[in-house]
């Protein structure tokens, strides 16, 4: 069956802008897709490329859909190649939607995202009152006797019950990853995320045998190939898996469940489109004993979102 493709491009400024190990993210970009039937039936999908984390650009995923004719079938969804990872996710998700629409999704726990520096202090406490009892620290971004103090300050400021993991984005030498971990062990982190290169392998698996504190993959597995290569290279730790640009999801399924490798869902900043697709697979897969990365809408202002007009 034959299915018609409409797709708009949409831009919207983070509040405030984003700091993190690669610099300032002032606004995220991404392109909403619709699928609709002969029956009357539509399917929502969302293309959130995040090219510095291994995903498409934007521009070549704008120059996918505009290649595309505006009636496709399913083969030509199993065609998208998997350079162009978040739009596999983007078009499945549509099609999954316009076949199978989502119930309203049960309560999932949040890891809320703090402001980065010395801001984390203070920043936790609305969150806290909001509801949130996980909270995510990116790491890396200044200098290190600086963050480990601060560091310090804040789990001194937690309540008991919070939990608290940090995420330093591939940005940490050898060096400063042992130091981190050995305070992190000290303090009771819940886990620390990609502290090396995605080209470090061989030392992340290392140093999730050195320390107690458990380590987790963020940038090197935002695919599912790069899943199954860490997965076949020895890796039984954490996997933070980003479902807008990971691939299809029904890939994704299929190697969790033969797998049964421990899948931590992290958010890209994607609209309500693809968050609830990004949910609906963090439901099924995502490890229950963690909160799911998606406590960011503190980060957006819901009335410059982009409405699912196309």
């Amino acid at each position: 069956m034959p299915y018609k493709l409409q797709f708009q491009v949409y831009q919207y400024p983070f509040y405030p802008p984003l700091q993190t190990r690669y610099g300032i993210w002032e606004k995220r970009e991404g392109i909403i897709l619709r699928l609709s039937d002969e029956t009357g039936r539509v399917g929502w999908g969302e293309i959130a490329p995040l090219p510095w984390f291994g995903s498409e650009t934007l521009a070549q995923a704008v120059e996918y859909c505009r290649q595309s004719s505006t009636e496709i079938n399913e083969s030509d969804l199993w065609a998208i190649p998997d350079s162009l990872s978040a739009c596999q996710f983007g078009f499945h998700s549509a099609w999954e939607d316009l076949q199978n629409p989502s119930p309203p999704l049960t309560s999932l726990a949040f890891s809320g995202l703090l402001a980065t520096g010395e801001k984390a202090l203070s920043a936790w406490q609305s969150l806290w009152e909001q509801g949130y009892r996980t909270f995510k620290w990116k790491i890396g971004v200044y200098p290190i006797q600086e963050e480990l103090n601060w560091v310090r300050q804040l789990m001194q400021m937690l309540p008991q019950e919070a939990k608290l993991r940090l995420d330093a984005n591939a940005g940490l030498t050898w060096e400063d990853a042992n130091q981190w971990l050995g305070v992190c062990d000290e303090l009771g982190i819940e886990f620390l995320e990609q502290p090396l290169p995605v080209n470090s392998l061989d030392g992340l698996l290392a140093l999730s045998q050195r320390y107690q504190t458990p380590l987790a993959l963020d940038e090197s597995v935002s695919t599912l190939a790069q899943i199954k290569y860490c997965y076949d290279r020895g890796w039984r730790g954490i996997f933070v898996v980003k479902p807008s640009i990971v691939g299809r999801p029904q890939g994704v399924r299929d190697f969790c469940q033969q797998t049964q490798i421990c899948m931590v869902f992290s958010s890209v900043f994607e609209t309500p489109v693809g968050r609830k697709a990004a949910l609906k697979l963090a439901r099924e897969l995502s490890n229950p004993n963690y909160a799911i990365g998606f406590g960011v809408n503190h980060w957006l202002k819901a009335e410059v979102l982009p409405q699912c007009q196309v």
